[in-house]
């Protein structure tokens, strides 16, 4: 019976120690599986863009459908990768109001190293106007200060849109 015991007590010792290694590997598991997740949170980004043509495309589909004039932001990192799209400002017809403070605290809230502006013209006409033109100095101007490259500013109409850097107003 002595040898019985010594059998169970060794079964349940090397029973417990499997339960343990088990439970640690069941651990180490999912620490990686929860670190695997908080990087594709803080280091996934979405599709890159590489050239104005594929900027264009992506824009055309995010403000064609508008009544009235929005401007938006697309906040990309150092690989020219989306972070973030945002239609910061509704207007009117023909107007929006746009201020350079949200523009950059958005910014900074995606940590961004570009960004591309684009606003829609509901009337169609792709023309920029002096507001245009004065707004994108100002809004490169302040978000240079911060290291933050403005790579472009579309607008969006009837047709082809125009982009600034393309027509050398950038």
């Amino acid at each position: 019976m002595s040898m019985e015991v010594t059998m169970n007590v060794s079964e349940a010792t090397l029973s417990a120690k499997t339960t343990r290694r088990l439970k640690f590997k069941q651990e180490q598991e999912l620490i990686q599986r929860a670190i695997t997740l908080l990087e594709r949170r803080m280091f996934g980004r979405g599709r890159e863009l590489k050239s104005p043509k594929d900027m264009r495309q992506f824009l055309q589909l995010k403000l064609a459908r508008h009544k009235n004039e929005v401007f938006a932001v697309a906040f990309l990192d150092a690989q020219l990768r989306i972070l973030a799209f945002e239609e910061l400002f509704q207007g009117s017809i023909d107007t929006a109001a746009v201020h350079a403070r949200v523009v950059l605290q958005r910014a900074l809230h995606y940590n961004a190293a570009a960004v591309v502006f684009s606003h829609n013209h509901p009337s169609g006409d792709t023309d920029p106007s002096q507001a245009d033109r004065t707004l994108t100095h100002q809004l490169k101007a302040l978000l240079a200060q911060i290291d933050v490259r403005v790579l472009d500013h579309f607008i969006i109409g009837q047709g082809e849109p125009l982009s600034f850097a393309e027509a050398g107003l950038i």
